[in-house]
C-alpha cells in the first residue's frame, strides 16, 4: 500500500463483504484487522477480497488460534506416511483443538488449550507414533511460516532488487542523454542515422528504457488498473500516467524520425527510465523506514530467551534432573531455574530462592526489584544474583510481554481521528492532480501555439508541445499523497513504541489524540496516590520496655487476625527478628477478636490489647493524657491510631497509613506548572482524604464517593469545559475510567480497571502521569509537522513544477527531479517521525527520580 487511497480501498472492499462487522486498516504497518462472524465468512475469502483489491496478503493471526504453535517433523514423509495417524494421535489429546499436516513442508500445526496440554507432549506423541519412520519434532523455524517479519524483509529485499535492475538500464540512458551529448567523438556515434532520421542513440535508449518501463516498472500497472477497477485512483496511477506519458511520446518521436526524412524531434526516454528509478528509490527507503517505526514491538518481542532449564523434582521436591530446552516449549505448571544473569523464561512465581531481578526492560522501573519465595516474576526480564527456582504459571500468547506485544500492536492498529483529515483528502487528490496536470500541459500548449510567450523561451532540443508535456508530467509525479497518509500512523507508531519502552502502555490513536488535550486531571486516592498497602509510620512506648520485646507481644496477638492493619503490624515486626522471612511468634491464648475494635490473647503469661480507645476503655484500661494527644496528631495526619496495652497499663501507641507515593507531591507541583489542574475523588472518607490532598498540594478533594458518583464528577467537569484524564487502580474506578476523555491505569490495578483504560502505567509510578500526557503533546507535536510539511510541500512544488517560476527565472523542473522529490517527500515524512526515537521525558522528572534515589 502506498497511500490513504490504498487503505481506504481494502477497507471498503472488506466492509462490503456479508459477515464483516468492523474492519480496519493501517497504512504504516500494512495489516489488517477484521471482526467477522466465522458462522457467515472465513479468513480465506478476506483474503480472496483483498486480492481481488489488488494487494497481496498474508495471514498474521485469527481469534481462534490464540494457542498455537508449529512444528517441524523430519523423518521419512511418503505417500504412505501415517499421516492421518499422527492427526488422529494428536486429536486424541485432551485441549487440542485443531490438527493441521502439511506434508510438503513437513510442518504440523496445532492449536490447543494450554491449561490442558503442551507443545512437548505433541513432540511426544509424534515422535512415539513416527518411531518406524524416524519422525524428530521440533519448533518450526521463525520466520519459515511467513511471518509478517519475514514478508517486511522480503519486501524490503525486493524493492532493493527492483532498483539496482532499474539502475542497470537507467545509467546508461541518462548518459547517452544526458552526458555523452558533450562528448564530441561518442556523440557522433549515436547521432549516427540508421533509418532516415532514426539515430543509434534513439535505439538504444528505446531498447533499454523499455524493460524499466514494462517489466520493472510492472507493479504500478497493476496497482493503478485494481485501484481503478474499484474506483478510486492512487499514487500508482500518477507514477502510470506520467511514466507513460513520456515514454509513448518519445515512441513517437522515435518511429516519426524512422519513417520521415527531415523530423527532428527530442525523445524522453530518460525521464520515464529515471521517474522509475527514482520512485523505486524511495519506496525502498520508506519500506526500511517503516520498518524501524514498529522496532519497538521487535526488541519487546525478542526479550524472550531463547532456552531455558527445565527442572524435575520427585514428590519431596528435591531436584531429580535438569534439561535445557526450547523456551517455547515451556508448559504450564513447568518448574524453572533461573541462574544470574538469565532472563527469566516465564511468568510465574518464585518456588526456591532469593535474588533481585531487573524489569525495566518491562516496567521501565531502572531499579531492581527484590525476589522471593511467592513473588511473582516476568518473563524476559533478568536475574541479576541469586538462583531462583520459578513456577510457570502463564506461557506463550497469555504471557505479560505476549500481551504487552499484543497491546502495541493493537494501538498501532487504530487510526486517530485528525486521520480523518488525511483520509478525506486523499478521496479527491489524486483526480485533483490530474486535472492540474493535463491544465498545465494544456495551457503551455496554446501559450506556445498562439504565441503567447517568446520562443526562446523554448528550449533548443524541443518545441512548445515538448516543452507543454514536460511540464504536465512533472506536476502528475511530483504530487505526492503518500506524504499525507503517513503523516499520522507513523508518528502514532512510533509513539506508542517509546511510550511502551518507558512503562506506558497508550492504546492507540484516539488516546494519544485525547491526551494533549488534557487540562484536568481525577485522582482516585487508595493505590493511586497513596501505597495501597497499610504501613506503621510511627511507635512511641509509655514505658520502659525493648522495641523487640513490644513487637514481639504485640505480633504474636496480631497474627491470629485477618485484619489489614494487624498484617501491617506483623509485617513491621518481621523487621525485629533475625528470621525475617518465616519467624516463630510466640503462643498466643485466649486469642478473642472484636470486630471493629481490636484482639486480645494471652502472651507468655501477660494479658495483651492492641485496638482503638473504646476497645481500651471497654476493658476499665486508663488512656494517659500523652497517648491521646498522640492519638490525635494520628488522625490531623491521615494516620490510624492504635494503642497497645500490656497488662492492664497502655505501653504503646502505634500510628498505622497508607502512605503517600514517593514523588506525588512533586508530580502535583509539576502538573500545575503544564497548567493541568488536580483533583482528588475518593470513597474514603472527608478527614483522610483532606489530609492526603494537604500533603501533595491538591486543593479540590470529593470524598466518600460511590463508583457512579465519580464518574458523574468526570462528567461535570466535561461539561465545565474541561478535557478530563482520570487515574484510577480498582474495579470501582472503571466507570470513571470509561467516562474520562481518556481513563489512565495504574499497572499494579485490577484487570478490569485496565481493560477500562486508554493508557496503562506499568510502574505504578505517578510520574508516568506527566510521561504520558508529555508523549502525547510531543507526538502530536510531530503530527502536526508532517501534515506541515505533507502540505506545504504539495502546495509549494504543484505550482512550481506547473512552471510557475519559469517566466521569470527559467527555472524549469524537469519530471524526473520532480519524480525525485516525491520519493524524498514521503522518506522525509517517516524520519521526521522517527525522531521520536530519541525522545526524553521531562527534565524535572528525571530531577525528581535523582531525589528520590538520594532519599533512599
Amino acid at each position: 500500500m502506498s497511500c490513504t487511497s490504498c487503505s481506504s480501498t481494502v477497507e471498503k472492499a472488506l466492509q462490503e463483504i456479508h459477515g464483516v462487522q468492523r474492519a480496519q486498516v493501517a497504512l504504516a504497518t500494512e495489516e489488517a484487522e477484521v471482526r467477522y462472524d466465522p458462522k457467515i465468512v472465513s479468513h480465506n475469502q478476506l483474503m480472496e477480497a483483498i486480492a481481488d483489491a489488488g494487494f497481496e496478503t498474508i495471514l498474521v493471526s485469527t481469534g481462534e488460534d490464540i494457542s498455537k504453535i508449529d512444528l517441524q517433523v523430519d523423518g521419512v514423509w511418503t505417500e504412505k506416511s501415517p499421516v492421518r495417524m499422527l492427526e488422529n494421535s494428536l486429536q486424541a489429546l485432551p485441549g487440542v483443538q485443531a490438527v493441521d499436516i502439511a506434508p510438503e513442508l513437513k510442518k504440523v500445526s496445532i492449536s490447543y488449550n494450554s491449561d490442558m496440554t503442551g507443545p512437548r507432549n505433541f513432540i511426544g506423541v509424534i515422535e512415539s507414533a513416527g518411531t518406524s519412520r524416524g519422525l524428530k519434532a521440533t519448533i518450526f523455524p521463525q520466520g519459515g511460516g511467513g511471518g509478517k517479519e519475514t514478508h517486511r524483509k522480503e519486501e524490503i529485499h525486493q524493492y532493493f532488487r527492483y532498483y539496482l535492475w532499474s539502475l542497470i538500464f537507467t545509467i546508461p540512458v541518462f548518459l547517452s542523454s544526458m552526458i555523452f551529448m558533450y562528448i564530441p567523438v561518442i556523440k557522433h556515434a549515436l547521432d549516427t542515422k540508421v533509418v532516415n532520421m532514426l539515430t543509434v542513440g534513439e535505439i538504444i535508449r528505446w531498447v533499454l528504457s523499455t524493460p524499466v518501463q514494462f517489466i520493472i516498472g510492472r507493479r504500478f500497472y497493476t496497482g493503478s488498473y485494481k485501484a481503478l477497477r474499484h474506483g478510486s485512483a492512487n499514487m500508482d496511477v500518477l507514477v502510470a500516467l506520467g511514466t507513460n506519458a513520456a515514454y509513448f511520446y518519445s515512441v513517437y518521436t522515435v518511429l516519426r524520425a524512422a519513417f520521415s526524412p527531415d523530423f527532428e524531434g527530442t525523445d524522453f526516454f530518460e525521464t520515464s527510465s529515471m521517474l522509475i528509478s527514482f520512485i523505486l528509490l524511495g519506496k525502498y527507503l520508506e519500506v526500511l523506514a517503516k520498518g524501524k517505526t514498529s522496532e519497538a514491538i521487535a526488541k519487546l518481542m525478542n526479550l524472550a530467551p531463547e532456552t531455558a532449564i527445565l527442572l524435575t523434582l520427585d514428590k519431596k521436591g528435591n531436584v531429580i534432573c535438569e534439561e535445557e530446552i526450547d523456551s517455547r516449549l515451556i508448559q504450564k505448571n513447568d518448574i524453572i531455574k533461573i541462574v544470574p544473569g538469565a532472563k527469566v523464561a516465564s511468568d510465574g512465581f518464585v518456588l526456591w530462592g532469593q535474588s533481585h531481578i531487573n524489569e525495566s526492560m518491562i516496567t521501565g522501573e531502572a531499579r531492581p526489584a527484590a525476589k522471593r519465595k511467592g513473588d511473582t516474576v516476568i518473563g524476559g526480564t533478568v536475574n541479576e544474583n541469586g538462583v531462583l527456582h520459578i513456577k510457570a504459571t502463564k506461557v506463550g500468547p497469555e504471557s505479560a510481554l505476549s500481551q504487552i506485544v499484543r497491546l502495541v500492536e493493537s494501538a498501532q492498529m487504530a487510526k486517530a481521528p485528525v486521520q480523518k483529515f488525511a483520509d478525506r483528502i486523499s478521496k479527491y487528490f489524486v483526480p485533483l492532480v490530474i486535472v492540474l496536470s493535463f491544465s498545465t500541459w494544456l495551457a503551455w500548449f496554446l501559450a506556445g501555439k498562439f504565441h503567447g510567450y517568446p520562443e526562446s523561451w523554448i528550449p533548443s532540443s524541443m518545441d512548445s508541445f515538448e516543452l507543454a508535456l514536460q511540464f504536465g508530467i512533472s506536476v502528475m509525479v511530483i504530487a505526492c499523497p503518500c506524504a499525507l497518509g503517513l503523516a499520522t500512523p507513523t508518528a502514532v507508531m512510533v509513539g506508542t513504541g517509546v511510550g511502551a519502552s518507558q512503562g506506558v502502555l497508550i492504546k492507540g490513536g484516539q488516546a494519544l489524540e485525547s491526551a494533549h488535550k488534557v487540562n484536568c486531571i481525577v485522582f482516585d486516592k487508595t493505590g493511586t496516590l497513596t501505597v495501597g498497602k497499610p504501613v506503621v509510620v510511627d511507635t512511641k512506648l509509655l514505658k520502659n520496655m525493648a522495641l523487640h520485646e513490644f513487637y514481639e507481644l504485640v505480633a504474636a496477638t496480631e497474627v491470629n487476625s485477618e485484619h489489614p492493619l494487624a498484617k501491617a503490624i506483623v509485617e513491621y515486626a518481621k523487621k525485629f527478628r533475625e528470621d525475617e522471612e518465616n519467624p516463630g511468634w510466640p503462643e498466643a491464648r485466649d486469642f478473642v477478636s472484636v470486630t471493629g475494635h481490636g484482639v486480645k490473647a494471652i502472651v507468655r503469661n501477660r494479658e495483651v490489647i492492641v485496638g482503638n480507645k473504646s476497645l481500651m476503655l471497654d476493658h476499665n484500661i486508663a488512656i494517659p493524657a500523652h497517648a491521646q494527644e498522640m492519638l490525635t496528631e494520628s488522625e490531623g495526619m491521615a494516620q490510624t491510631g492504635i494503642l497497645v496495652s500490656i497488662d492492664g497499663e497502655v505501653t504503646g501507641v502505634l500510628a498505622i497509613s497508607d502512605p503517600v507515593k514517593p514523588g506525588a507531591q512533586e508530580v502535583i507541583s509539576i502538573l500545575k506548572s503544564m497548567n493541568i489542574r488536580s483533583i482528588i475523588v475518593t470513597g474514603d472518607n472527608w478527614g483522610t482524604a483532606s489530609s492526603i490532598a494537604r500533603q501533595i498540594g491538591i486543593e479540590t478533594v470529593v470524598a466518600e464517593a460511590k463508583p457512579e458518583q465519580k464518574a458523574e464528577k468526570v462528567k461535570d467537569l466535561q461539561a465545565a469545559g474541561y478535557a478530563v484524564a482520570m487515574v484510577g487502580d480498582g474495579i470501582n474506578d472503571s466507570p470513571a475510567l470509561v467516562a474520562a476523555d481518556v481513563g489512565m491505569a495504574i499497572g499494579a490495578g485490577t484487570d478490569i480497571a485496565i481493560e477500562a483504560a486508554d493508557i496503562v502505567l506499568m510502574k505504578s509510578n505517578l510520574k508516568d502521569v506527566i510521561t504520558a500526557i508529555h508523549l502525547s503533546r510531543k507526538t502530536f507535536s510531530r503530527i502536526r509537522l508532517n501534515y506541515i510539511w505533507a502540505l506545504g510541500y504539495n502546495i509549494l512544488s504543484i505550482p512550481i513544477a506547473a512552471g510557475a517560476l519559469f517566466p521569470s527565472t527559467g527555472f524549469r523542473l524537469p519530471p524526473w527531479i520532480a519524480g525525485a522529490a516525491m520519493a524524498a517527500s514521503s522518506v522525509s515524512v517517516v524520519c521526521c517521525s522517527l525522531l521520536l526515537k530519541n525522545y526524553r521525558r521531562p527534565k524535572k522528572l528525571e530531577n525528581l527520580e535523582i531525589r528520590a534515589i538520594k532519599i533512599e
